[in-house]
């Protein structure tokens, strides 16, 4: 089992910024990637950024250049800074952790925090 405790949501106005972060408690060892990702009412989770242990970073093509995504592997943390932020970043944010054991893999998710970027 991985725990996450998520801070650093909050209100901010447009054009603003907010970094979030995320640590990681218990099965760390086995930990393959950790990202962040969104959730607006009446719409679906979304992917927003990933960083595996071993390769590129990924984010979706609406925060590139103004997200990014970075990791503390000796503090098994990892953070999200948004920049430049948008009315349509306005979201819950959820950290999600990505396990590999035995071949196998496990998603573990954060509480959410909530993001709100007025106009």
């Amino acid at each position: 089992q991985v725990q996450l405790v998520e801070s650093g949501g909050g209100l901010v106005q447009a054009g603003g910024s907010l970094r979030l972060s995320c640590a990681a408690s218990g099965r760390t060892a086995s930990i393959y990637a950790m990202g962040w990702f969104r959730q607006a009412p009446g719409k679906q989770r979304e992917l927003v950024a990933t960083i595996p242990s071993v390769g590129s970073t990924n984010y979706a093509d609406s925060v590139k250049g103004r997200f990014t995504i970075s990791r503390d592997n000796d503090k098994n943390t990892v953070y999200l800074q948004m920049n430049s932020l948008k009315p349509e970043d306005t979201a819950a944010y959820y950290c999600n952790v990505r396990n590999l054991i035995g071949g196998r893999w496990y998603d573990y998710w954060g509480q959410g925090t909530q993001v709100t970027v007025s106009s």
